[in-house]
């Protein structure tokens, strides 16, 4: 038996008047997105969200001892070959996103060329985790975000004190 919009959820159970499974279209998606905070598509989501990724693949965690910070870039990257490649997708990302800022393609290349060294050298083993712990391509290309949105955005800029 099959449920309609209107009728009673049959396919979980829960109850709700809706179609489990059901595609949204983007209408329904940017009413959704616009309550999120940092989920929407204007600057300053966007920041909010490049920001964070940057915090948690970079600056996660501090090596006591050295005070140095260390992301999941850092950790996941011991992991051969797979970890590079998802550290990579996650750079990626960064990259995605400035895109969709309409970033210059000289600096989306700089962007890629960055996760791509980064990626390259990160996976030699043992050289590579060590290399990891110092070269930082996420900051690097946030950096590169960031001047974008502070001239092009600058009612994104965060005051930090």
């Amino acid at each position: 038996m099959t449920s309609k919009a209107h009728d009673v959820c049959l396919a979980t159970g829960c109850g709700s008047p809706h179609v489990h499974g059901m595609p949204i279209n983007q209408d329904q998606f940017d009413q959704f997105a616009a309550q999120m905070p940092g989920m929407g598509r204007d600057p300053q989501s966007v920041r909010m969200r490049v920001e964070a990724l940057e915090a948690v693949l970079e600056r996660m965690f501090v090596v006591p001892g050295i005070n140095r910070p260390i992301g999941l870039d850092s950790i996941v990257g011991l992991i051969p070959v797979v970890g590079d490649l998802a550290t990579a997708a996650m750079g990626a990302y960064l990259v995605w996103e400035a895109r969709n800022l309409g970033l210059p393609k000289w600096k989306l290349a700089r962007m890629a060329a960055n996760v791509g060294f980064d990626t390259a050298l990160g996976a030699i083993p043992f050289i590579g985790d060590a290399f990891d712990f110092f070269w930082r391509s996420n900051t690097r290309n946030l950096r590169i975000i960031r001047k974008h949105l502070d001239k092009h955005h600058p009612e994104t800029v965060i005051i930090e004190g």
